[in-house]
């Protein structure tokens, strides 16, 4: 089920449950996670992407240890507003993520996610092999908390 608004997820979501955010890219999906109160979003993992089998399977892992009860999904919309080819393909991979899970899902702008938490690693002094490393993870943190930010 797919919800135009985050705040809408919060009535969804079974108490006690998390949400998972998730920044899917061509090659990786940066994973976060909740806490059950719904207010603080944490950076969880990277998936290497393979085939969209293979990654639901390891979605489907993290949202029976960590009780998920919803996903938020970063879209990348372009600087104008407007919706490109990579938001395209991440309609179709929730629309995919639609038929392996019975949960409420919505998107989340992620305008400059990345750009936002890659300054942060820089401002941090992060060497460039633990920025390649966490970025993803940390963007789907950055998309998720925007969302729970949203919810409140």
């Amino acid at each position: 089920m797919l919800l135009g608004n985050p705040s809408h997820l919060k009535h969804l979501v079974p108490k006690d449950a998390r949400l998972l955010g998730m920044d899917p890219g061509t090659k990786t999906i940066g994973l976060a996670v909740s806490d059950a109160a719904l207010k603080i979003g944490t950076p969880l993992m990277t998936i290497k992407r393979t085939k969209f089998k293979a990654d639901a399977g390891e979605i489907a892992k993290i949202v029976d240890s960590w009780k998920i009860g919803g996903f938020v999904i970063g879209l990348p919309i372009n600087m104008d507003g407007s919706e490109g080819p990579r938001c395209q393909s991440i309609r179709q991979f929730q629309k995919n993520l639609e038929e392996y899970f019975d949960l409420p899902m919505c998107f989340w702008d992620e305008r400059l996610s990345t750009v936002a938490v890659t300054r942060t690693m820089l401002e941090a002094d992060a060497s460039r092999k633990k920025r390649a490393k966490a970025v993803d993870k940390m963007a789907a943190a950055y998309i998720l908390q925007g969302a729970l930010d949203a919810m409140r």
